[in-house]
């Protein structure tokens, strides 16, 4: 139907479109008959996943693997509809981020117990996070120069891809501090949040402790809006399942496979290195007395939400959710290494990935890898991992400073064809991002000595509903 109100305003021009929403409303209406049937919460996550990739697949198969899928019209049109679902929950659950921090981190504070230690949590957190991104870094060097990434490919220098700009490492930690906080939580800089919030608590405990001042209404007050956000939070990961359907089939059907099998090594780098650093994470807990089975086991949930919404900073609820509630993680510690995972620290998208594309431009460039590379790039990828955004997409600037702090962002154009599979990759950076933030609350909460190892091995809380209100 060629007329504007049905291929611009409705996007609904073809019966194609028409048959891929009827299949669409159908499959999220089955996954609403298996919640009402009380199915348990991480069984309908997986299932929602299977359903996208399914869904997927055969919007490709249907179109007959097109190398540009979105010039299909019926492609961009079920696509669009499928954002709604999948983009939807995914606003849901931002708008929980900078209200669920911040009440939290004050709620958590005012109820902390007089001998708790936040120095020793803020150094702890930042150690662990720091140590774990440099040994991703060393994963993916060590994986790109093992299978000689790039080598032979010819020098791709078309554009599209820019340089992002590059702040000193100063600035970005003086960004840290929120010169103002609503601006900071206007533009969602979690951390900046944080900073104000562990101010604001920090003086008000300080003035319960020193007796000028019982606080009584204000800490009534954070505890009903901590109570308020909570269930809030419960209500919108409820519609997770859905939510991942819509996303992993829209992300399916909208990259084309050709543009897949040009960079499919990359791909495959790219999962080795996140398997890898889900055995590293495993070991570590090994080495601090706590089951690895176990944790993945009550961690799938808040994985799969990881790897097909591509958002480390939209897992944030979930993320601190699962920490509490099944993994007996102190919430002060979950709040502050979760909300510091989102920024800061990322394994995949601040790890791998730059230590990937520093080898693959390299490479491509005929610039040569050495020992002193090797050191210098681990140690700008570490430092570079402060201020990156838990957002889809931004591992591009992981990227930009790593590239330009060892000497390689004159080549950065050459990484368009990286780029271009970017959301393939994503989906495991982003999963191995989560992973490692939690698994980082999990021994910074052993070395705080508050980590409830009970709580975490109690076996009837892998399948619970998200909400027990």
């Amino acid at each position: 139907m060629d007329i504007p109100f049905f291929q611009q305003f409705l996007m609904i021009s073809s019966p194609v479109t028409v048959g891929i929403l009827i299949l669409f409303a159908i499959l999220l209406g089955y996954i609403y008959f298996l919640q009402r049937r009380q199915t348990a919460f991480g069984t309908l996550v997986i299932i929602g996943t299977l359903l996208g990739a399914v869904l997927g697949f055969a919007v490709q198969f249907i179109a007959q693997f097109p190398d540009d899928p979105m010039k299909v019209v019926y492609i961009k049109e079920s696509t669009k509809w499928f954002s709604l679902i999948g983009g939807g929950f995914i606003d849901l659950i931002l708008m929980l981020v900078v209200p669920l921090v911040f009440i939290s981190i004050i709620h958590v504070i005012l109820n902390m117990s007089h001998g708790a230690d936040l120095k020793k949590l803020v150094t702890s957190t930042a150690g662990v996070a720091l140590i774990m991104v440099a040994i991703a870094a060393i994963v993916g060097l060590a994986l790109g120069s093992l299978a000689h990434l790039g080598e032979g490919m010819m020098a791709v220098n078309d554009g599209p891809a820019k340089m992002k700009e590059v702040k000193p490492v100063v600035d970005t930690i003086r960004a840290l501090i929120p010169k103002n906080p609503v601006a900071a939580m206007a533009n969602t800089s979690v951390i900046a949040v944080v900073v104000f919030g562990v101010i604001i608590g920090g003086i008000a405990r300080l003035i319960k402790q020193t007796g000028t001042s019982d606080l009584e209404m204000f800490t009534k007050f954070f505890n009903e809006l901590h109570l308020i956000i909570s269930w809030v939070a419960d209500f919108v990961i409820g519609l997770m399942p859905y939510g991942v359907m819509a996303l992993l089939a829209g992300t399916l059907a909208t990259k084309g496979f050709q543009a897949i099998a040009d960079m499919g090594l990359f791909i495959v780098l790219i999962y080795v290195g996140v398997v890898i650093m889900l055995i590293v994470q495993a070991i570590l807990l090994t080495i601090f007395g706590v089951s690895p089975v176990m944790y993945f086991r009550k961690a799938r949930a808040p994985l799969f939400l990881a790897f097909t919404s591509r958002s480390s900073m939209g897992v944030l609820p979930l993320t601190v959710d699962t920490l509490t509630k099944r993994l007996g993680v102190n919430a002060t510690t979950a709040n502050t290494v979760g909300s510091f995972g989102t920024t800061a620290g990322m394994q995949g998208c601040a790890g791998i990935f730059p230590a990937l594309c520093i080898v693959y431009i390299a490479n491509v460039a005929g610039v040569q890898l050495d020992v002193t590379m090797y050191v210098m790039s681990v140690i700008v990828i570490a430092l570079g991992s402060l201020g990156i955004a838990g957002i889809p997409g931004t591992a591009t600037m992981a990227a930009s400073v790593s590239l330009s702090g060892t000497g390689l962002g004159a080549f950065y154009g050459m990484i368009s064809p990286v780029l271009a599979i970017d959301p393939i990759v994503d989906m495991g950076r982003t999963m191995l991002n989560v992973s490692g933030s939690m698994t980082n609350a999990i021994v910074v909460d052993k070395l705080m000595g508050t980590f409830d190892k009970d709580a975490f091995n109690d076996a009837s809380t892998i399948d619970r509903p998200v909400s027990n209100k």
